[in-house]
């Protein structure tokens, strides 16, 4: 949990910095990259952290230490973004590595917006998602940090296969297998699903099934929950075999389970009250 200090740095820097990031068109893929970097590095180097957040320390002291560790080869955004980083309050030290991933994440979406691949990488986001859902063996896998991140790496290449993702959702992908920063995969590709859904002005919908829905079936819950929230909604559609018939719908917080599971489960507690 953030501190309200970081909350607010981090919301108002990108903020203020969203329309130069966005502006750098197809160059925030390079950005994103960097900021993925910096973001694992600070989360292994406990005094790199302090050293840019101490509140006694000047900030052109700090930006020394960014050019440092960043050099010239970095793209002229990144030390921007970096630099209004180091001058703003944290909570914590280690809150500022989470700004730059939140910087990280949203270079990638823009460079999808760039490249017009915006909507095409959620819905991939939503079937890398659903395909792990009912892999626990292997999500522990991408789980364990104790496990060299290129290994990790490897393995999720061979579970991807030959499925033609593009390369946002597998640079996305991949950043949640070298750096799980104590989350779980799928927490982090949900987290990420969300973050995408909210860039286009969506709510999402997750819409949990026995076998996946149809076109059809898309269309008339997209129609009816965009009329009933009144705003455009995104169906993230998850396949999970174990909850046999019916829908689990969620939106937001809000949690409507119609499937058989929850229908036994259900009926087992009613008898279980008589008896």
């Amino acid at each position: 949990m953030r501190g309200e200090a970081s909350r607010i740095s981090d919301r108002v820097s990108r903020d203020e910095l969203a329309p130069k990031l966005r502006s750098t068109g197809k160059d925030a893929w390079r950005i994103g990259n960097e900021l993925f970097t910096i973001t694992n590095v600070l989360d292994h180097t406990v005094q790199l952290e302090r050293a840019l957040t101490d509140p006694s320390r000047p900030v052109d002291d700090k930006i020394g230490v960014l050019k440092e560790l960043i050099g010239a080869q970095a793209h002229p955004m990144t030390l921007e973004i970096m630099s209004d980083l180091v001058g703003r309050k944290w909570s914590r030290a280690a809150h500022i590595a989470n700004a730059v991933e939140d910087f990280g994440v949203d270079a990638m979406m823009y460079y999808a917006d760039a490249a017009g691949v915006t909507l095409r990488v959620s819905v991939e986001l939503a079937e890398l998602h659903s395909a792990l859902l009912n892999l626990p063996v292997l999500r522990s896998k991408l789980n364990d940090d104790s496990v060299p991140a290129k290994a990790r790496i490897d393995l999720l290449n061979a579970v991807l296969g030959k499925t033609e993702f593009n390369e946002v959702t597998l640079r996305l992908a991949e950043h949640a297998v070298c750096n799980p920063r104590n989350r779980r995969y799928l927490e982090t590709i949900q987290w990420l699903i969300n973050k995408f859904s909210r860039h286009m002005g969506e709510s999402m919908i997750t819409v949990t099934t026995a076998s996946p829905l149809n076109i059809d079936q898309i269309k008339r819950l997209t129609d009816v929950y965009s009329a009933k929230l009144d705003h455009p909604v995104h169906i993230n559609s998850v396949v999970d075999p174990t909850v046999l018939g019916g829908m689990r719908i969620q939106v937001g917080d809000e949690v409507t389970d119609n499937t058989v599971v929850a229908q036994l489960q259900q009926l087992h507690r009613t008898v279980k009250a008589k008896a």
